[in-house]
């Protein structure tokens, strides 16, 4: 099933990636119903060019307004700076979201960085289309 995102968030993403580099960004996009209503830029906790971590303030504070607005996590996103948009094996072990998309950016080349949204369910790895709404 297809991710539905407006232009807008997936620029968003990108303009992040960007922005942290070289180390990664994370964040999360929530909405209701499969659509979008607001991206939560987050704090990497892990301040690394190869791995993310939300840091756990921002999460609390994240979740206090997405359950204030009856939204639920649609996507948790975040940047490879230096590798394709695939999830590594430690992004697999750690994706604890069954019911969210995850999705990359990838700045592997920065001047054509690649969005791609991905399931992660029991370690299974399935990439699902971006559909621009």
């Amino acid at each position: 099933m297809a991710l539905l995102l407006e232009q807008q968030y997936i620029d968003e993403m990108i303009a992040h990636a960007k922005e942290e580099a070289p180390d990664e960004c994370c964040g999360i996009i929530a909405g209701i119903d499969g659509r979008a209503k607001k991206l939560y830029r987050a704090l990497n906790a892990e301040h690394s060019p190869y791995r993310y971590s939300v840091d756990s303030k921002d999460l609390l504070r994240i979740h206090r307004d997405a359950d204030g607005n009856d939204w639920e996590f649609l996507v948790i996103y975040h940047s490879h700076t230096h590798t394709e948009a695939y999830p590594s094996p430690t992004d697999v072990r750690l994706a604890a979201w069954s019911d969210a998309y995850y999705v990359l950016v990838s700045l592997m080349d920065e001047s054509a960085p690649v969005v791609k949204a991905f399931r992660i369910l029991e370690g299974v790895v399935t990439e699902e289309p971006i559909e621009v709404v």
